[in-house]
């Protein structure tokens, strides 16, 4: 084997390399009590956008609390852990203060040739994304400011030019940002659904002192359930993302009306030029390749609709019939990025609004375009409500996360040198450092808890004082976004930083219990003055029914409160009492959540408490569903490798290549453990009174589609010596020797422990019993 990686800090362990199917061999290691595979991470994918930073940080006050407090996140440190940092940006010059490299330019975690981290001690950023981060916590120069211009860096590269990282390098970095005394570290990065050993590592952090943010992930379009892994993790600040409110985008003027327009170049397309006039514009449909043309574009702009089929598809369609330029206007409100173009020399390419679309179709008469070197700021229909990438929770173990959100969608921050020095990019990538640097501005403006540094009021001050923010798939009904989308709502910074009153918990969660639920908010008063509140229930709109396709309705919790009005003395303490009994008619496993507002009688600032229940609760989770095909089934590869035969009676295996016997599991939710359990055929009981499993697995993630499955094989042996403990002494089996058993007839018995199930009770294990396999080796 090849040692990576060891750790001292967070882990007492190292990463290894192993050839072929040595990793076994590694359980009977002496001293092993543990071995986990890496897993591996990418960053979110980006949108190119051309907004503003500028306007970004007036959604979060961030603005008044540079220009009004005076804050700027002196004398707090900020671990980026990303791809890297442009090291010769002026908006960071002389605030780079740590940094390393841990991978090298040409790494990319999941291509085997490039696997091997080459390390060196210059973080420099060749993809771009660690650099835009860092601008959006606190770049600082002529071009960019944000959000807390004052703070000092460690970067930390654990992504190449391009690709994927693994969590061995991840928590390597972690160790170096501990090491180095960073109080808050960033990770926008992750992966859906997560559970891992990296988030027990983090919770370690978490709970010595550092503030950790991560992105709450870019999988709006997976549904519920899909906040992964680190921003599910305990303690960790998870950030959803809202869309800002205006673009910044470029200028040109129609001709017909002198109207202007805003325009964005569409990802990977020429630009237009800076002056002169245009082509005729001719509208031309969607321009799929199975659309027929409504107009001839030859030697013109071709203006097309979007949707159905690929940008790529749209430009190139027209430029094959001669179009000099494209446009592709929206099919909903709103200036949108597009990306994905294979860009043909001299034909232009670009994306306007949906109003500004409809209007060019509307002229009677032939038009064309002025270009002009301008920027001109257009308004975002869709600003100050939750992204649509933005990912949906709860986490796998039924926790509220997201925890609260900031701008995210069309954000203009910095890049590498070479990149241009300035560009926009949306995802959660982008909402987390916008709450990284506010929480290096409420360090700086909160010298009581910095010196204590803990996370967990760090969570608490930002949750109680973020307001909820219209529902996005419905703005004008009246409904805030659903809390498990977007925790607490929209960070205030400034409400945060001036409050002295805090509620806790900060927020509520009871999905694992069936019907009502009863919590004690404690409201403490750090002021010399008494404060009075009185609370207000508001309902969000509730989940039902498919978890990847979510349907939504009006049936709404309700609340009752131990007081309608309360006083909180000065230095002191009172205790609220709410109720919350879930809606009626809901079916198992809907989610349901809203907020308890806690608005001031005089002075004071309004605060918020999310809560999330599950109809039904934890017993409503089902793990092993049918889905589509009827799983969990028994089946082999086909002698191709290429997919699988289905065996509903069992079959014969040689053990050799493809001719394994595998189960086909379908799991609808995340599972605490699996166990794969040797059955003799005859009896129907377990192989040996202990040493019965062929394998074992913990925190497994749900299925990402709903006709997804996991296939898994089973080489013919069983574990024959376990560990009582894994490295952070949870008493839990860690198989250490395996053995094969003899040639003959059995089945595979699948168990699953629901998520926040108890290992020692078989009510919380879900079971499925294979048909016969019959083993005959050769």
């Amino acid at each position: 084997m090849r040692i990576l990686f060891t750790y001292t800090q967070l882990v007492n362990g190292f990463s290894v390399e192993v050839p072929g199917n040595n990793r076994k061999l590694l359980y009977a290691l002496p001293g092993v009590e543990g071995v986990y595979p890496i897993g591996t991470y990418r960053l979110p994918p980006r949108e190119a956008a051309n907004p503003d930073l500028a306007s970004a940080i007036t959604q979060t006050g961030a603005d008044i609390a540079q220009n009004d407090l005076g804050l700027s996140g002196r004398g707090v440190k900020v671990g980026i852990i990303d791809s890297g940092i442009d090291l010769q940006h002026p908006a960071f010059a002389g605030r780079i203060v740590d940094g390393y490299d841990f991978v090298g330019d040409d790494y990319d975690a999941s291509d085997p040739s490039k696997s091997t981290p080459v390390p060196d001690p210059n973080p420099d950023d060749c993809d771009g994304h660690g650099t835009h981060v860092a601008g959006i916590v606190g770049g600082k120069d002529s071009q960019i400011t944000g959000v807390a211009p004052g703070v000092q860096f460690g970067a930390y590269k654990v992504f190449g030019c391009e690709g994927s990282t693994g969590d061995d390098v991840i928590l390597a970095a972690l160790e170096r940002a501990e090491t180095a005394g960073m109080d808050v570290v960033n990770m926008s990065l992750g992966s859906p659904f997560g559970w891992s050993m990296l988030g027990k590592a983090i919770t370690k952090m978490v709970k010595r002192g550092t503030v950790v943010v991560a992105s709450a992930g870019n999988n709006g379009n997976l549904g519920l359930f899909a906040t992964g892994d680190p921003a599910a993790t305990e303690g960790v600040i998870s950030v959803a993302s809202f869309d800002n409110v205006s673009v910044n985008a470029q200028k040109a003027v129609v001709n017909a009306n002198g109207n202007p327009l805003g325009y964005l170049v569409l990802g990977g397309a020429d630009a237009p030029p800076t002056s002169g006039t245009s082509a005729e514009v001719v509208w031309i449909g969607r321009s799929c390749n199975a659309d027929a043309l409504l107009g001839n574009p030859a030697g013109k702009v071709a203006l097309i609709e979007r949707g159905a089929c690929t940008f790529n598809e749209k430009y190139q369609k027209a430029v094959a019939a001669g179009a000099v330029g494209v446009i592709i206007h929206n099919n909903a409100a709103g200036l949108f990025a597009g990306a994905g173009i294979t860009g043909v020399a001299g034909v232009f390419g670009i994306s306007i609004s949906q109003a500004d679309g409809l209007a060019l179709r509307a002229l009677t008469s032939p038009t064309t375009l002025t270009w002009t070197p301008d920027t001109t700021l257009v308004n975002n229909p869709t600003g100050n409500l939750i992204s649509t990438f933005s990912s949906w929770g709860l986490s796998q173990d039924l926790k509220l996360k997201p925890d609260l959100g900031a701008p995210g969608g069309l954000i203009r921050s910095a890049l590498p040198l070479e990149q241009g020095g300035y560009g926009i990019l949306s995802g959660t990538s982008m909402s987390a450092p916008h709450v990284a640097g506010a929480v290096a501005l409420l360090l700086e403006g909160n010298p009581a808890f910095w010196r204590t540094q803990r996370p967990s009021e760090v969570t608490k001050y930002l949750q109680n004082t973020a307001m909820p923010k219209p529902f996005a798939l419905a703005p004008g009904s009246g409904f805030p976004e659903t809390s498990f989308r977007e925790g607490a709502g929209m960070i205030d910074i400034v409400a945060a930083v001036q409050n002295r009153v805090t509620v806790t918990p900060s927020a509520i969660s009871f999905a694992e219990k069936s019907g009502a639920h009863t919590e004690r908010l404690v409201l403490k008063n750090r002021s010399n003055v008494p404060l009075i509140y009185r609370p207000v229930h508001l309902p969000g709109p509730s989940a039902t029914g498919n978890i990847y396709t979510p349907s939504f309705t009006t049936a709404a919790a309700t609340v009752s409160f131990s007081h309608s009005q309360i006083t909180v003395p000065a230095r002191g303490e009172a205790v609220l009492t709410v109720t919350i009994a879930p809606p009626t008619g809901l079916n198992p496993k809907s989610l349901y959540g809203g907020y308890i507002l806690l608005n001031p009688v005089g002075a004071g600032i309004k605060m918020n408490v999310p809560y999330v229940g599950m109809q039904g609760g934890y017993q409503s989770v089902q793990v092993l569903t049918p889905a589509g095909a009827g799983f969990p089934l028994l089946g082999k590869l086909n002698p191709a490798g290429t997919g699988y035969e289905i065996l509903p009676s069992g079959g014969t295996f040689t053990l050799q290549g493809n001719d394994l016997p595998q189960v086909l599991a379908h799991f609808e939710h995340g599972a605490q453990a699996y166990e794969m359990v040797i059955l003799n055929a005859a009896t129907n009981t377990p192989v040996h009174p202990k040493f019965n499993r062929a394998d074992y697995g913990e925190y497994i993630p749900r299925n990402t589609l709903a006709n997804g499955f996991y296939a898994i094989p089973w080489d013919g042996t069983r574990i024959t010596k376990y560990k009582n403990e894994d490295i952070y002494g949870n008493k839990i089996p860690i198989p250490s020797e395996f053995q094969a058993v003899p040639n003959g007839q059995y089945k595979l018995q699948i168990r699953v422990l629901k998520p926040t199930g108890n290992r020692n009770n078989p009510s919380d294990w879900e079971t499925w019993t294979s048909p016969v396999i019959t083993l005959a080796r050769p």
